[in-house]
């Protein structure tokens, strides 16, 4: 595995570009839009209200200007607005997880193909991979409007453009058929399922996370969010296990799949889905960002001398 530092107990990955308090002058002076937005905290600190999705959205687009060159990033009001430093914490653990098998350190360019399974409207993922690591993206999905969302965005980012492209997934029930097309191959394909297991489960945890807060349900602002997003029969954990189960026939395309998995105690049905379906090597990675712990699973239908064979010139693509 490559060296690198230590990430400290709840800290990010040490090559995250955002380590500690957001510097709201220089994202200010990046995208002027999001001064109205600003407020004092109770430290006296400048912060937004992270309730508003028109702040956060206009914090994201701030992020993205500075720190990975997005000049124009937006989505519409009624999907997720996705935290952009744990979304940067998954992708530079997954350039350690590549490192391992490709000499010691993280793979960069456009000979690193990556699959993100349901990219979303926010496209967060190609465009943070695609910025720090020069990688080449395909992002599939079941909603055409998300995808169209996120193609406005790459026609206003043409160098993202040309290095992310878009594919609708026409069956709901499939992940990678319909996506993957003959002669493919990818170094990854990456994933954040959704979370629940119903609507009526999804509508609970918004109602909770807004008493959490202390607000009254009827001014919640920013915990929407479209159903593809939100939920799946069965939750996450039958939505890996369907990803495992589909992983197998398209095994030579993909060099590692992996998934983010929000509730803890979704592993160990995961993990015996692993045991059970023979895989040559899985791993679950931790992350944190403050006090939230997070993970994600990862597995290969590959030996490790089959991975490292990936990596040599002539099995590369072009």
């Amino acid at each position: 595995m490559p060296v690198r530092p230590a990430a400290a107990r709840g800290a990010l990955h040490p090559r995250n570009r955002h380590q500690g308090r957001y510097d709201m002058a220089a994202l200010v002076a990046a995208s002027p839009a999001l001064a109205p937005c600003l407020r004092s905290s109770p430290t006296g600190a400048e912060t937004i209200d992270f309730t508003d999705p028109a702040a956060v959205r206009l914090l994201n687009a701030a992020l993205l200007k500075l720190y990975y060159g997005v000049a124009h990033w937006d989505l519409p009001a009624d999907y997720l607005c996705p935290p952009i430093p744990g979304r940067a914490d998954y992708l530079h653990y997954l350039a350690d997880l590549l490192a391992g098998d490709a000499g010691g350190q993280p793979p960069r360019g456009k000979a690193v193909r990556v699959l993100d399974i349901g990219c979303g409207a926010n496209c967060i993922y190609p465009l943070i991979g695609h910025a720090e690591y020069g990688w080449r993206f395909v992002g599939s999905d079941i909603d055409r409007r998300a995808l169209a969302a996120a193609g406005e965005v790459l026609r206003a980012n043409p160098g993202f453009g040309q290095a992310i492209k878009l594919r609708h997934q026409p069956q709901e029930t499939a992940i990678f058929a319909n996506v993957i097309e003959p002669g493919e191959r990818f170094a990854l394909t990456l994933c954040n399922p959704p979370f629940h297991a119903s609507a009526a489960e999804a509508r609970a945890g918004t109602q909770r996370k807004w008493r959490n807060l202390g607000r009254d349900e009827h001014e919640r602002r920013n915990f929407g969010g479209q159903a593809s997003e939100l939920w799946c029969p069965g939750g996450e954990a039958a939505f890996v296990r369907r990803m495992i189960a589909e992983s197998r026939e398209v095994a030579d395309h993909c060099l590692w799949f992996t998934s983010l998995v929000a509730r803890a105690d979704n592993l160990a049905p995961i993990r015996r889905a692993l045991a059970a379906a023979g895989v040559a090597d899985s791993r679950t990675i931790a992350m944190a960002q403050g006090q939230k712990q997070s993970r994600f699973v990862a597995w290969s239908w590959h030996d490790a001398a089959a991975r490292r064979a990936w990596w040599q010139p002539a099995a590369s693509p072009e």
